[in-house]
C-alpha cells in the first residue's frame, strides 16, 4: 500500500488521482480541517467516475506532527509521498515551519525506517538550492548558502531535507524533487491558483524578475516514475520553463483574456507597501498581504537547471503554453469571474 501526505495540496490531490487511476491501493491522511471537496473537483477533470475513484482512497485522520495518529497510517504501507507542508514567508509562522516542515517530515522519516519502508519520496523546493556565483543556472549540485538572506520556508525546507539524508543514512532508500513554481488546477487556495486569482481580476504592473515553473503533471509524473525505479538517495530538479514574470503574466493573462500588465513598479514602492502592510498589521491587527521577502523574490532571477532528470529518465516535460492553457481552462469552469 502506497501512503501519500498532504493529499489534500496541489501535488498531493493531482498524484492521488494518478495512483488511483493506476490501480494502486492508497491511503492519504489529512486533517479534520481539509477540504476533500476540492479534491474530489481535481479527479473531475478527467474522468466522469471522479466519485467512484475518489472513494476509492482510504482516508484517515492524522497529522504528521502527531506521532500516536501517525502509528495507525503507516500500518502495511511500502511506498510513502511525503507532500505536506507548510507554506509561508512571514518570519512570524518560523515556530509552525519548524513544527511542521522540520519535526513532521522528521516523524515521517522515522516511521519509514521503524515500519521497513521501501522508498520514501519527499518533495522539497527549488529554494532549498543556493545560487550560483557566475550567474549560470544552478543545479542539484549548487549547496544552499546559510548566509544567504533565505526565507524562514527555505531554511525550513532545507532542514527537512536533511533528515531525509539523515534517514538515508540510516537505511532509507529516498529520492528528494526539487519542484519551481508549480503551475497547476484545482486546488485554487495554492500558490498557483493565487496567480490566475489575482490576474482574473485584473494586473497593470509586472517586476523585472524571473522565476522557473513546472507543470503539476509533471511533477506527479516525475515522482512515480523515480519512486518505482530502482534509483535511490537522489535528488532532481523539476523545471519546465524559467521564465520573466512579464512574460508569465502575460501568457496568463491572455489564456484569461485579460489585458496584460504593461507597466513595471519600482522596488522602493513596493518596500513602502510592505511598510505600510506592516503598520496596519501593528495597529490594527489585519492579516499581511505583503512580506519582504515576497518583494525579494519579484525582483530576483532565480532560474534552474533540469538536464539532470532529463538524461537520467528521457524525462520531457509539458510545453509551458500547453499548460497554462489547460489550467486557464480549468480555472474558468470552476471560478465565475
Amino acid at each position: 500500500m502506497i501512503l501519500v501526505t498532504g493529499g489534500t495540496g496541489l501535488v498531493g490531490a493531482h498524484l492521488l488521482v494518478v495512483l488511483v487511476n493506476n490501480g494502486e491501493k492508497v491511503r492519504a491522511i489529512h486533517r479534520a480541517s481539509s477540504d476533500l471537496e476540492a479534491v474530489k473537483n481535481v479527479f473531475s477533470y478527467d474522468n466522469n467516475k471522479a466519485e467512484t475513484l475518489f472513494n476509492k482512497i482510504e482516508w484517515m485522520l492524522a497529522d504528521i506532527t502527531d506521532i500516536t495518529s501517525l502509528e495507525a497510517a503507516f500500518k502495511d504501507i511500502e511506498y510513502v509521498y511525503h507532500c505536506a507542508a507548510y507554506i509561508s514567508f512571514n518570519p512570524r509562522h518560523y515556530p509552525v515551519l519548524k513544527k511542521v516542515n522540520i519535526e513532521g517530515t522528521a516523524n515521517v522519516v522515522n516511521f519509514c525506517l521503524t515500519e521497513g519502508v521501501k522508498k520514501l519520496c519527499y518533495i522539497s523546493s527549488i529554494a532549498t538550492l543556493g545560487k550560483t556565483t557566475d550567474g549560470s543556472l544552478s543545479t542539484e549540485e549548487t549547496e544552499f548558502n546559510p548566509e544567504e538572506d533565505n526565507s524562514v520556508y527555505a531554511i525550513t525546507k532545507h532542514e527537512a531535507e536533511m533528515q531525509v539524508w539523515r534517514g538515508t543514512q540510516e537505511g532509507l532508500d529516498a529520492i528528494i524533487i526539487h519542484p519551481g513554481v508549480i503551475i497547476g488546477e484545482g486546488i485554487w487556495s495554492s500558490a498557483s491558483g493565487g496567480i490566475f486569482r489575482t490576474i482574473s481580476k485584473g494586473l497593470s504592473y509586472y517586476t523585472p524578475g524571473g522565476v522557473s515553473i513546472v507543470d503539476v503533471k509533471d511533477v506527479v509524473k516525475a515522482m512515480i516514475n523515480l519512486t518505482t525505479s530502482t534509483i535511490k538517495n537522489e535528488a532532481y530538479i523539476l523545471v519546465a520553463k524559467n521564465i520573466y514574470y512579464k512574460e508569465l503574466l502575460t501568457k496568463i493573462s491572455d489564456s484569461l483574456n485579460k489585458k496584460p500588465p504593461n507597466k513595471t513598479i519600482a522596488k522602493w514602492m513596493m518596500i513602502s507597501f510592505v511598510n505600510l502592510d506592516w503598520l496596519l498589521y501593528k495597529v490594527f491587527r489585519i492579516k499581511r498581504k505583503l512580506l519582504k521577502a515576497t518583494v525579494r523574490s519579484l525582483y530576483k532571477t532565480s532560474f534552474y537547471d533540469a538536464s539532470k532528470i532529463k538524461e537520467v529518465l528521457e524525462f520531457k516535460f509539458t510545453p509551458s503554453d500547453k499548460t497554462i492553457e489547460r489550467v486557464a481552462r480549468n480555472y474558468k469552469r470552476d471560478i465565475k469571474f
